[in-house]
């Protein structure tokens, strides 16, 4: 079957997830819904069944995510904890880190945050200087990390650090756990307009000591295992963005359905019908893309999946943005009003542009991988 084309399996389990973000809608609770969520098998639908989890792939986590976006209650650190942190540990971690960290993710009892962002760094990994060198057996962790999403609720944060190749004396990436209470791991959180059950935080990292076994995946494959977090992290962002556009296009139509100014309805007017039947059409479009990229990650193409992230990831928050713009503006006031619960959809919206990597980035990754253009940097 085409990758495009959803299985029985996968149309039920939108069918439930959707029944499940119904019942919490706009104004859940972050917690409630991600303890029933985990306890219905949603959280670690991704991971081994091994170790608790559900034993699908990517496509089905993002089915999750992007259903309970559509029904106005997403949970962000679905896009870190399992997507990123537990695909990592199940493809390179070893056995005990797996049988630590694995059923935790899958039932939702633990929970891991994802340190990459710096501040002098932005988009580009390569400038990362959260060095970690080692220190007899242990590791020693020294550096800065900012942005980071929901370390307050974390048992621990994956951070990326680089380390020094022996033989070239280059610096390679690396991932290390290091636990919410370690010595020298400080947070501070940074005050965000930006309104998110999720917060955001500076992480500080001063000789934070850690034992040898705290390093993931084997240490002179770090580009290779951190583009294994990554590329989730691409699909599963779109999932929150297509599912934000959904929730928002969705109120957009039922209120030019019944809203009536002079004799019909407003959105029986091709100058408010036209827009709002683009943005659906570019969401729906962004969701193709998305299920291309989930399906060859699942399938093991990381190549391949690192374009069609990139492109899923870029579709959807343009997308995002436009659902969202548009259903303000058909609402007119009430769209900036609480009732209606779509203006803190604008700056919301945003972050699908911004984060995991700017849209910039992603149309240089584009230009170069893809179309073969030179660089400029």
């Amino acid at each position: 079957m085409p990758p495009t084309l959803e299985p029985e399996e996968h149309k039920a389990l939108r069918s439930a997830v959707a029944a499940l973000g119904k019942r919490h809608g706009r104004t859940y609770d972050r917690q409630t819904l991600w303890s029933e969520a985990a306890k219905l098998g949603y959280l670690g639908v991704n991971l081994p069944e091994t170790y608790g989890g559900g034993g699908g792939g990517i496509a089905e986590l993002s089915i999750v995510l992007e259903e309970l976006g559509a029904a106005g209650c997403p949970l962000l650190m679905m896009v870190v904890s399992p997507a990123i942190c537990g695909t990592v540990i199940a493809r390179f971690g070893t056995e005990e880190q797996k049988r630590a960290w694995l059923p935790g993710l899958a039932d939702g009892t633990r929970t891991m945050a994802f340190g990459i962002t710096e501040p002098d760094a932005g988009s580009n990994s390569h400038r990362i200087t959260t060095t970690a060198h080692r220190d007899g057996a242990d590791w020693l962790l020294t550096g800065r990390k900012v942005f980071i999403s929901g370390v307050d609720i974390a048992d621990a944060t994956l951070i990326v650090g680089r380390t020094e190749d022996a033989r070239t004396g280059n610096l390679k990436p690396c991932l290390f756990i290091v636990p919410r209470d370690a010595e020298g791991f400080t947070r501070r959180q940074i005050d965000m307009e930006l309104d998110a059950a999720e917060k955001q935080f500076e992480l500080t990292l001063d000789d934070v000591r850690l034992p040898a076994d705290a390093l993931v995946g084997d240490e002179d494959a770090g580009l290779l295992q951190l583009f294994a977090g990554l590329n989730p992290e691409r699909i599963m962002t779109a999932a929150f963005a297509i599912g934000m556009g959904r929730y928002a296009l969705a109120r957009a139509v039922a209120y030019a359905r019944e809203r009536t100014v002079w004799k019909a309805p407003i959105g029986a007017h091709q100058a408010i019908a036209h827009p709002l039947a683009q943005a659906h059409i570019d969401l729906e479009l962004a969701r193709l893309m998305m299920q291309k990229a989930a399906h060859l990650y699942d399938a093991g193409d990381d190549a391949g999946a690192g374009e069609a992230a990139n492109m899923a990831k870029y579709a959807a928050g343009e997308a995002c943005v436009k659902a969202v713009d548009q259903a303000v503006h058909t609402l007119g006031g009430n769209g900036l009003t609480r009732e209606f619960g779509l203006a803190s959809l604008i700056t919301a919206a945003r972050v699908s542009r911004i984060a995991p990597v700017s849209r910039e980035m992603i149309l240089n990754y584009v230009s170069h991988q893809t179309l073969g253009l030179p660089k400029s940097y």
